[in-house]
């Protein structure tokens, strides 16, 4: 069985793979970056709490790059599907986070935004929405 990288062949499969490139991108930052990562993400490690810096290094990056990984090495519907519902669900539970805590920021809507769409482009081309 010989492996071959499965290089993108439509418009929508071309815009759900650089979701998954994006979603990997941010997966690499939070693994070699975790103090730029958290700092954007307005979080921060306490000085009594370090292992949350392990927490973005693992958790967080491993399900992105993960994610994004299988998607690019492998590009099959299902997977661009999962990558899609995952980034939906990121933005529910951001859109949640402003309804109830108060966190409606110009920043969190911004990120919703960028959620939303990184969630629609891989959704798109694995219903068939974009060709």
């Amino acid at each position: 069985m010989e492996f071959a990288f499965p290089w993108p062949l439509s418009q929508g499969e071309w815009l759900a793979w650089a979701s998954a490139a994006v979603t990997v991108l941010f997966g690499l930052l939070l693994l070699f970056a975790p103090g730029i990562s958290l700092r954007v993400l307005r979080l921060q490690p306490t000085a009594e709490h370090p292992e949350a810096i392990a927490g973005a290094r693992a958790t967080m990056s491993g399900f992105y790059l993960g994610t994004g990984l299988c998607c690019i090495l492998l590009a099959q519907p299902l997977l661009y599907m999962a990558l899609g519902f995952s980034w939906l669900l990121t933005g529910f539970g951001r859109i949640i986070s402003m309804l109830s805590d108060r966190g409606n920021t110009a920043y969190n809507w911004s990120a919703v935004v960028v959620e939303l769409v990184l969630a629609a482009l891989p959704l798109g081309f694995a219903f068939g929405f974009l060709p």
